[in-house]
């Protein structure tokens, strides 16, 4: 099971970024977006391994959030972590491609 802790990191942007970036994620996802980038870059090569390990995420969390999934168990187990065990195996681990410098 993954770690749901989330932990605090700074990153300086251009202003022309920054303002971009603000205008483009109202209702206060900036955060989320970036994490969101951040992840699909670190966790996939290409833009649909990245696009797919995110939706499973999202499903992951829509079935944490599911009163039926997180009530529902069986042999000490609820239905919320069954399922996030089968999701979290479906999802593409990659190497990152670096350049060497």
């Amino acid at each position: 099971m993954e770690s749901k802790r989330l932990i605090p990191y700074s990153v300086y942007l251009r202003e022309d970024i920054y303002l971009k970036l603000k205008e483009f994620a109202q209702g206060r996802k900036a955060a989320s977006l970036v994490r969101d980038a951040v992840t699909m870059m670190i966790e996939g090569d290409d833009a649909f391994n990245g696009g797919y390990n995110k939706a499973i995420r999202d499903v992951i969390t829509i079935v944490h959030e599911d009163e039926l999934c997180k009530r529902l168990g069986y042999q000490g187990e609820t239905v919320a972590c069954h399922l996030e065990d089968l999701l979290t195996e479906m999802i593409i681990h990659q190497r990152i491609n670096r350049k060497e410098a």
